[in-house]
C-alpha cells in the first residue's frame, strides 16, 4: 500500500513544471479524466478555446467549457496517461496550426503533425482553428465559376468561387467522386485560369478509404496543389470535431494571399458525432436526437468561413463542398436540414437513379445552386439555357408514360430528347471534363443532332464527335474556350461539323 507521504512527493514533482511566477501563468488540478475530457479545477483564467499543458509537458489538450468552479478540457494525445492530481497550465495561446506553401501535397492531422511519413514542414504562420468570418463589407458577390469537370454540376447546379454547395445522399453513392473530381479537374482549370489550391478534410473515414483517394489524387498529379487533413474513425472524437476547423485555418492562409481555395469537408455528419460524443461527456444537455442545443452553431460557424473577398481585401476565396450522408434519402433529419439552411444550394444524389445506371445520381428537382448562372461562363450560360427545367420535366413525364397510356408526339418529342440529355450525363468517375469538351456534348443534344441517334449509341456518338472536333476544328474550340457567348455563327458552325461528322460515324 504506497504512503500518503509517497503520493504527497509525486505529487510535488508533478506540479514542479509548473512552479514559475503565478503573474505569468495559471496553474489547476485534475480532478477527473473521463475518456479523454478532464475536469479541471483552479484555471480561474482560462479562456474558451486556449490550449493547456499538462505535467511534464507530455500533452496538450483545449479548453471546451468554463464552468463556476472547474474547466473541462479536451485531450488531444491519446495515448498519455493522465491521473487525478495532475498539474495543468495554460499557456495564453488559442489553439492554431501553422500553416505554409509547404504543405502542398502533404497529408497531416488536424495538430498539423506529418502522417505520411515525411519531416515536419518548416515554421509557416500559426492560423487559428477558431476565427469569426469575414464581414459583409470585405466580401463581393459569387460570379466567378469553380469548374467541376462534372457535365451536371456546371450546367444545371453551378458553383462559383465563394459559394457553400452541400453535397447530400445515401451511403456509396458517390458524393466523395463528385468532390475529388471537382479536385482533379484544378489540373485542367490552372492552365488558363487562376489556380484553386484544394484542402480535402478527412474526418472519421476509414485509414484503407483515405488511401485510396490520395492514391488517385496521386495518380492524377493532383497533390501538387492539394492537402489532406485526415482525422481517421481510429482517432479520438476530439481530433475528428477539431478536423475541419484546421482544414479551413490552412485555407484561409492561401486566402490570405489572394488565392482561390476548394476545401471538401468528408463528411459533417460523422463530425456532428465526434462533436455530440464530446458534448455528452462534457455533461452538456442532449435535445433533438441526442444532439446538444449549439450543434447548428457547430457547422454555422464553420461554413460562414466560406468567402469571396473584394479586391481591397485581397480578392481571394474559399469555395466549401460539405459532404453530408442521409439515411434511406431522408433529408428531413436534423443534422441534413441543419447543413442545408446554412449552405447556398445542395447537389443531391439519389439511390434510385444510381440504381438506374444514371451516375451520377444527381436528382435535378430537389438539387439546386442559389447563386445560379452568375457562377457560369458565357458560354455554358448560352448552351445550357433551360435545360434543368426540361429535364425536370422529361423525370416527371416519363413517370406518367410508364403507365402505356397514348402520348401525343410532342410529349412523345420531349420524352426522345430528355432520354438523350440523361444519357449524356452519365459520367465514368474521375474522368471529370474541360469546359469546351461539355459544351460540345450539350450543344449536340440540345440542338437536336441526336435525335436521330439511338438512345444506347449516344454514348458513342457525343465521344466520337469530341474527338472529331479536336483533330480537324482546333479553332472551332479555341471559340468555346473564349467564355464568350455562344451566337447563331457559331451554332451554324457546329452544325456544318457534326453534319460532316454523321456522314462518316457507323454505329
Amino acid at each position: 500500500m504506497i504512503k500518503s507521504e509517497e503520493i504527497i512527493k509525486n505529487l510535488e514533482k508533478r506540479l514542479h513544471t509548473f512552479s514559475a511566477d503565478p503573474k505569468t501563468q495559471n496553474v489547476g488540478t485534475v480532478e477527473t479524466n473521463n475518456d479523454g475530457v478532464l475536469r479541471v479545477s483552479g484555471l480561474s483564467q482560462a479562456m474558451m478555446g486556449e490550449m493547456v499543458q499538462l505535467a511534464g509537458g507530455g500533452a496538450d489538450g483545449v479548453v471546451l467549457n468554463l464552468a463556476e468552479d472547474t474547466v473541462s478540457v479536451i485531450l488531444l494525445d491519446p495515448g498519455t496517461e493522465i491521473r487525478e492530481g495532475d498539474g495543468v497550465k495554460t499557456t495564453g495561446r488559442l489553439l492554431s496550426i501553422n500553416a505554409s506553401d509547404q504543405l502542398l501535397g502533404r497529408i497531416i492531422n488536424p495538430l498539423g503533425k506529418p502522417l505520411d511519413g515525411k519531416t515536419k514542414a518548416k515554421q509557416g504562420k500559426d492560423m487559428p482553428l477558431e476565427r469569426i468570418a469575414a464581414g459583409v463589407v470585405e466580401r463581393e458577390p459569387v460570379n466567378t465559376p469553380l469548374k467541376t469537370g462534372i457535365k451536371a454540376i456546371d450546367a444545371m447546379i453551378p458553383i462559383g468561387r465563394g459559394q457553400r454547395e452541400l453535397i447530400i445522399g445515401d451511403r456509396g453513392l458517390g458524393k466523395t467522386a463528385v468532390a475529388v473530381d471537382a479536385i482533379i479537374n484544378q489540373k485542367h482549370v490552372q492552365k488558363v485560369e487562376k489556380r484553386v489550391v484544394c484542402v480535402y478534410v478527412a474526418i472519421g473515414q476509414k485509414q484503407s478509404t483515405v488511401a485510396q483517394i490520395i492514391g488517385k489524387l496521386e495518380e492524377e498529379n493532383a497533390m501538387d496543389y492539394t492537402i489532406v487533413v485526415a482525422a481517421n474513425a481510429s482517432d479520438p472524437a476530439s481530433l475528428q470535431y477539431l478536423a475541419p476547423y484546421a482544414g479551413v485555418a490552412i485555407a484561409e492562409y492561401f486566402l490570405e494571399k489572394g488565392e482561390d481555395v476548394l476545401i471538401v469537408y468528408d463528411d459533417l455528419t460523422k463530425h456532428a458525432w465526434a462533436y455530440r460524443q464530446l458534448s455528452l461527456v462534457l455533461g452538456r444537455p442532449a435535445g433533438r436526437e441526442a444532439y446538444p442545443g449549439d450543434i447548428f452553431y457547430l457547422h454555422s460557424r464553420l461554413l460562414e468561413r466560406a468567402v469571396k473577398l473584394n479586391e481591397k481585401n485581397g480578392g481571394g476565396s474559399i469555395t466549401a463542398l460539405p459532404i453530408i450522408e442521409t439515411q434511406a434519402n431522408d433529408i428531413s433529419a436534423y443534422i441534413p436540414t441543419n447543413v442545408i439552411s446554412i449552405t447556398d444550394g445542395q447537389i443531391f444524389l439519389e439511390s434510385d437513379l444510381f440504381n438506374a445506371g444514371i451516375r451520377p445520381a444527381i436528382n435535378v428537382g430537389i438539387s439546386v445552386s442559389r447563386v445560379g448562372t452568375a457562377a457560369q461562363t458565357g458560354t455554358m450560360k448560352s448552351v445550357a439555357g433551360k435545360m434543368k427545367l426540361e429535364l425536370a420535366q422529361f423525370r416527371e413525364l416519363a413517370a406518367f408514360a410508364q403507365f402505356g397510356s397514348e402520348l401525343d408526339p410532342e410529349t412523345q418529342r420531349q420524352l426522345e430528347r430528355g432520354r438523350r440529355i440523361t444519357e449524356i450525363f452519365k459520367q465514368p468517375q474521375y474522368k471529370p471534363m474541360t469546359e469546351p469538351d461539355e459544351v460540345i456534348d450539350i450543344l449536340a443534344v440540345t440542338s437536336g443532332f441526336a435525335d436521330d441517334i439511338p438512345v444506347e449509341n449516344i454514348q458513342q456518338f457525343i465521344a466520337e464527335l469530341r474527338d472529331h472536333v479536336h483533330r480537324k476544328d482546333k479553332k472551332f474550340t479555341d471559340k468555346l474556350s473564349s467564355n464568350e457567348k455562344v451566337n447563331d455563327e457559331v451554332r451554324r458552325e457546329f452544325e456544318k461539323i457534326v453534319t460532316a461528322f454523321k456522314r462518316g460515324f457507323k454505329i
